[in-house]
């Protein structure tokens, strides 16, 4: 089996990061809980210059701020099955009581989550800072996942049928 890529260069990495999860509209954004176990929902990344940092509208008594207040350790998994890619991201999380960068994120969209808008008192973000991320990408097209299929059988799984990359944000190598 073909080791993956590893890019240690945060600003690659993060630039890698902020292309493969572009227009990805939904995360499986993962907490661990009080009880210590985890609790997966999903959540819509907000569309917004990336800088290094995932943001989401919450309100600020949802079980998730809870969460991470206790343990700011999250997972976020982004799967675009058009592309036949998958993103694996860690990080940490923290709630943001920021209305300016709330209106800057503001989409009218979000109305039918958060019907009372960004002067609701309850609303909040959270910002996911992330360390680590992981992208598999296939072959998109129906006949290039049956060639890569068949390639992965021939070879006894030594030839994969996409590509694994590691992604270092934090330069630690």
């Amino acid at each position: 089996m073909t080791e993956p890529q590893h890019v240690t260069d945060p600003q690659e990495a993060a630039q890698l990061l902020a292309e493969k999860i572009r227009g990805v509209r939904f995360a499986t954004f993962t907490t661990v809980s009080q009880d210590g176990s985890l609790h997966g929902r999903p959540m819509a990344t907000q569309e917004a210059e990336f800088d290094g940092d995932l943001w989401f509208f919450t309100y600020r008594d949802s079980h998730k701020v809870t969460d991470i207040q206790a343990n700011r350790q999250v997972h976020l998994g982004y799967n675009n099955p058009d592309k036949n890619l998958w993103v694996d991201v860690s990080g940490t999380a923290e709630q943001v009581d920021d209305r300016e960068k709330m209106r800057d994120l503001w989409k009218p969209p979000l109305k039918a989550f958060f019907p009372d808008g960004v002067d609701d008192p309850n609303l909040t973000l959270i910002k996911v800072t992330p360390q680590r991320a992981e992208y598999w990408d296939g072959p998109a097209s129906g006949i290039g996942k049956v060639v890569a299929f068949a390639r992965t059988l021939a070879s006894g799984g030594k030839t994969p049928p996409g590509k694994d990359v590691k992604l270092d944000l934090e330069g630690n190598g």
